[in-house]
């Protein structure tokens, strides 16, 4: 089995739901990588060892996806200078919006990229095009990808126009 290149991390296993898209799109184009629990509050050393550890095991990138105060990419961040990518989870009473706040509002020399409340996927997806900065292979996988993608969009354009047209002719 390849060693991991990006590390998923979480700040409670309640972020799997949303933090899973982010896994399975890089098991798509096949990226290998490990998942992980660690609270930037409940479990702050083992927290800190794993972004000290990351990149001397292999890891290129780290996605971080955390709710509420969201301090999960920030102190990952203060420990490694791997690329963190900050995933704010959607819950509590400010819907996400606190999270989003806390991860974009990282302070200067502590960069954290901050994606779209909930967005594991476009994470999953941004770590993919720093790894294919230096891999033509996957590169090439991440090209095919948002074809495919461009292809699904225009088929449902298709069905939807022919449906309309069958509709209101």
């Amino acid at each position: 089995m390849n060693k991991p290149l990006v590390g998923i991390v979480m700040g409670s296993d309640s972020d799997w739901s949303v933090m899973e898209k982010a896994a399975k799109t890089l098991v798509e184009l096949r990226v290998p990588s490990e998942v992980r629990v660690l609270s930037a509050h409940r479990t702050p050393e083992a927290a800190a060892s794993y972004a000290k550890q990351a990149a001397e095991r292999g890891l290129r990138v780290l996605i971080a996806g955390a709710g509420r105060a969201a301090h999960l990419p920030g102190v990952l961040a203060s420990y490694t200078v791997l690329p963190v990518i900050g995933v704010p989870i959607s819950g509590g009473a400010l819907a996400g919006v606190d999270a989003l706040y806390a991860i974009v509002q990282m302070p200067s020399g502590v960069p954290v990229a901050t994606m779209a409340i909930d967005g594991a996927q476009n994470a999953a997806l941004f770590a993919v095009q720093i790894l294919a900065l230096t891999d033509d292979q996957l590169r090439q996988r991440l090209l095919e990808f948002r074809q495919n993608m461009a292809h699904e969009v225009l088929s449902k354009d298709a069905k939807l126009n022919r449906t309309f047209s069958q509709d209101f002719l």
